[in-house]
């Protein structure tokens, strides 16, 4: 798929694959994977599951997103991380579930990037306007990642 071109089937799981190998800090702050106890352990463990058996839905998903991720990881990754699974959403608005893969896949990202997880309404729209509100050291890098 080109930069830019709508992604309307399915999940991307190379991409989202992709961008949590990026985040990983795997040897650098971890001397052992702490697995589904970390972030970006616990979504490489949905997008696995989502490879073996694609489902829109993880089971009690955001219930198991770690809460707390002391580890530094890096800002532009991340940011680049939320933009392109903002990309995979599919603007369900008043159709969005909690659980969702997309959801809960982001939510990770914004425990290790903002401290806690956001509320979301089905609207990638609605959540960059968000994010320049609360996070606006972060919105113009994601933004403009989310334009490509």
């Amino acid at each position: 798929m080109k930069m830019g071109e709508e992604h309307k089937k399915g999940l991307d799981a190379e991409l989202v694959w992709e961008d949590l190998q990026a985040c990983c800090l795997g040897g650098i702050s971890c001397s052992l994977c702490q697995g589904k106890s970390c972030t970006i352990g616990y979504a490489k463990q949905c997008i696995e599951e989502y490879r073996k058996a694609p489902k829109k839905e993880v089971s009690e998903g955001v219930e198991h997103v770690p809460s707390i991720d002391l580890k530094a990881f890096n800002e532009d990754r991340l940011e680049t991380a939320i933009a392109h699974i903002l990309k995979e959403c599919k603007d369900c608005k008043e159709d969005h579930t909690e659980n969702c893969i997309i959801n809960v896949i982001r939510n990770c990202y914004e425990v290790d990037l903002f401290g806690e997880t956001h509320p979301y309404e089905g609207s990638a729209l609605q959540y960059l306007i968000y994010v320049k509100e609360h996070f606006p050291e972060h919105a113009e890098q994601i933004a403009s990642m989310y334009k490509k």
